[in-house]
């Protein structure tokens, strides 16, 4: 509902319920509608499908899942690296979008039957710098909105900072480069 109020005319997009996969269907002409559509209508796959449909450009936006090549689980180490390259700022916004929403959030190396994490803790680590930058500069401007909404209809404002520190203890404490942790 919040997604499709905020963005519905403006980018002509709707966030639908999907079955098995996530997946973002561009619209199929000047009047149809974008589908971000999310899996098994689970709350963290909604907010992650938006965190993507929110920092890709004008361009993407007009192609299947934004022109973006997946493999799915099972990857080798160089596809998995190049998996946690490119997830790093979807999940720092998807964690933003949880933290504003109240909701719990877990961050996914998804690669269950393959290697595994490429570098777990320097994935966590990045997914947290990231996220931390963007409440510092501000998140992309769709984001941002969708950020606000957010806090806004869970009244979680007053409590951001606070939840999102406590957070980012949770899920990825503070590393020094040698992958040692910093916090107690």
């Amino acid at each position: 509902m919040l997604f499709n109020d905020l963005f519905r005319e403006a980018y002509r997009t709707v966030l639908v319920k999907g079955s098995d996969e996530p997946e973002y269907l561009p619209a199929s002409g000047p009047e149809g509608l974008a589908q971000v559509t999310f899996a098994h209508g689970y709350y963290a796959s909604a907010l992650h499908e938006i965190s993507h449909w929110c920092i890709a450009g004008e361009h993407r936006r007009t192609l299947h899942d934004y022109g973006y090549w997946y493999c799915p689980d099972g990857r080798t180490l160089q596809q998995q690296e190049a998996f946690e390259q490119v997830e790093v700022k979807p999940q720092a916004i998807e964690w933003l979008f949880s933290v504003a929403a109240g909701s719990r959030f877990h961050i996914s190396v998804d690669n269950l039957s393959g290697v595994g994490a490429a570098n777990e803790a320097r994935f966590r680590h990045n997914v947290r710098s990231q996220a931390g930058e963007y409440l510092v500069r501000g998140l992309p401007r769709r984001a941002q909105a969708f950020f606000d909404a957010l806090a806004t209809f869970y009244g979680t404002g007053e409590t951001l900072e606070e939840r999102w520190l406590e957070d980012a203890r949770r899920i990825a404490p503070s590393y020094s480069e040698s992958g040692h942790s910093q916090e107690n």
